[in-house]
């Protein structure tokens, strides 16, 4: 987090995100979780850094979304799921309706219906996975609200 947002060890709000570590750590934590799971519930590395970078993007922001791609390049991604993760959304199913959520719950949340999860469940999805899927895109905006937070307090 501190990385995304610019910050460095000598900055007052690196040294201020440091008087409660269990925030510090806890994001750490549930970035490793959500990213880079024991159980990926069949959900794998490269899609979850696919929806990361496309999360990314449509939060403009830009730090986080390089971040995402230069992990997502080190992988050998299929073409379809890095159409994913530039944007597409003329994918093939699972992937279209995997998109569609993603958008929908990061750019109007509160659009969200329980048809939306239904329709998860259509395209094949089970509940671990819908969990699953639910806890990155929460991360991701999490992370992205975090890191312009931060960036703000440091240019103040």
């Amino acid at each position: 987090m501190d990385r995304l947002a610019g910050l460095s060890p000598d900055d007052a709000v690196f040294k201020a995100r440091r008087f409660r570590p269990e925030f510090v750590d806890g994001a750490e934590m549930c970035r490793v979780s959500v990213l880079e799971p024991q159980n990926d519930q069949g959900l794998a590395v490269d899609l979850r850094l696919a929806l990361a970078i496309r999360m990314a993007r449509l939060n403009a922001d830009e730090a986080l979304t390089a971040d995402y791609q230069s992990q997502f390049q080190s992988l050998d991604a299929a073409p379809d799921i890095t159409a994913l993760a530039g944007g597409a959304t003329d994918l093939a199913e699972p992937l279209a309706t995997i998109a569609r959520h993603v958008d929908l719950v990061t750019l109007e949340p509160i659009k969200a219906e329980a048809s939306d999860i239904t329709r998860l469940k259509a395209a094949g999805l089970s509940n671990p996975q819908i969990v699953a899927l639910s806890e990155l895109i929460a991360f991701v905006n999490f992370q992205t609200r975090v890191a312009a937070g931060l960036r703000l307090m440091r240019s103040a």
